[in-house]
């Protein structure tokens, strides 16, 4: 099962540290220093991806944006439609896509609250983004029970700097906050 709360907390883990503020951050990977606006988009992602929790989805949330404005937004559906391809990614893309009549998302921007897994960045990739950017890490995934690592060491032969799309860890505090309200919730159905 690749799949798996993992046994550890993330504080533990190569390449993480703890910190005060009860967040954890993955020192390898190097955020940008966003300007205000992209970290209201990524506010309004991580909001998304909080509320989707309470509606019954899983805690992600991503927007797509053209030109600085919203074109798309998606939340996880896998459990709630049954459908495994049905990642808060996609399904923004998908509405993205249906709201500008095209299959091509060329000149957008898609913020996540997380760090795409494999199959939406190769989505992103066939709809043409020209930038993706995301705040919790796949180590914060990992905790919350949402572990791609091994998805991710498949396709992980090429640096990002060779990428033909910027792919940018925007880093704010509650970043974890979905993935908090995942665990926290009684409810929830694990995948």
């Amino acid at each position: 099962m690749f799949r798996s709360r993992p046994a550890t907390s993330p504080a533990s883990r190569e390449n993480q540290h703890h910190t005060s503020e009860e967040t954890f951050v993955n020192t390898s990977v190097q955020p940008t220093a966003a300007p205000a606006t992209e970290r209201q988009w990524m506010d309004r992602a991580i909001d998304l991806a909080t509320t989707s929790v309470a509606g019954g989805g899983g805690p992600f949330g991503a927007l797509v944006l053209r030109g600085g404005e919203l074109v798309g937004t998606g939340n996880n559906q896998v459990t709630t439609l049954l459908d495994p391809t049905a990642h808060a990614e996609v399904t923004a893309m998908r509405h993205a896509c249906r709201e500008l009549d095209t299959f091509s998302l060329d000149g957008c921007v898609l913020v996540t609250s997380c760090e795409p897994c494999p199959m939406c960045l190769s989505s992103a990739l066939w709809a043409r983004m020209d930038r993706i950017l995301f705040s919790a890490s796949r180590d914060d995934a990992a905790y919350g029970g949402f572990d791609d690592r091994k998805f991710y060491d498949l396709f992980e032969t090429k640096p990002r700097a060779v990428w033909p799309m910027q792919v940018e860890q925007v880093d704010v505090p509650h970043r974890t906050r979905p993935f908090e309200a995942w665990l926290a919730k009684d409810d929830r159905i694990d995948y």
